[in-house]
């Protein structure tokens, strides 16, 4: 693990260019380009309240559709994160928050434990969000990341109608486990948080 727990990544494909840099224990500072407005004030606000300083600028083919750069920024974020964590010494590991807006509740929780699965429970007609972001593209992100964070990731809206809100829960729930189990624990100091000792 790196002191500064930072990490840089650029991913270039013919559908999406992405640069990403990210830092924990920051201050949730964020400078978010992907050529989606919604979307970059989603990665906002997740900077935000996981006080991860993140940098992102997306260039994709949005004239096909948003899919490839949601994807796509959700497996680099997922790669940044799993690569800044390191070997994971000292690490909380696990993560959860219950998170209301307005009439929407998301719960999410998360481990860190290296065995990537996602498992998701939202309602089947949200409709979409605006005129253009579908909302079946936050599972899509939500499975990229945590593919590529090698992350447990467990989130399930157990309320809301409202799609943006639903949306925005997931995401700010997801900036709080992850705040939660990235925090290091002083009192594992540096030791890695498995009885394999290998995460």
């Amino acid at each position: 693990m790196s002191a500064s727990r930072t990490a840089t990544l650029r991913r270039s494909t013919a559908e999406t260019d992405i640069s990403l840099t990210l830092t924990f224990d920051g201050q949730g500072h964020a400078a978010v380009q992907t050529g989606i407005p919604f979307f970059d004030h989603m990665l906002t606000a997740f900077a935000k309240h996981s006080r991860i300083d993140l940098e992102v600028k997306v260039k994709g083919d949005l004239e096909v559709d948003f899919h490839h750069t949601v994807e796509d920024t959700g497996i680099v974020l997922g790669q940044a994160i799993d690569r800044a964590l390191g070997e994971k010494r000292g690490l909380c590991r696990y993560g959860w928050a219950l998170l209301p807006m307005d009439e929407t509740l998301a719960r999410v929780a998360i481990d860190f434990g290296g065995r990537p699965f996602l498992a998701y429970e939202a309602p089947a007609q949200a409709g979409p969000i605006g005129s253009s972001f579908p909302f079946t593209l936050v599972e899509e992100f939500l499975r990229a990341f945590a593919v590529n964070a090698r992350a447990n990731l467990h989130v399930a809206l157990l309320s809301g109608r409202d799609a943006p809100h639903m949306a925005e829960a997931v995401f700010k729930g997801l900036a709080k486990a992850v705040d939660q189990a990235a925090t290091l624990d002083p009192r594992i100091a540096g030791d890695i948080p498995s009885t394999k000792e290998s995460l």
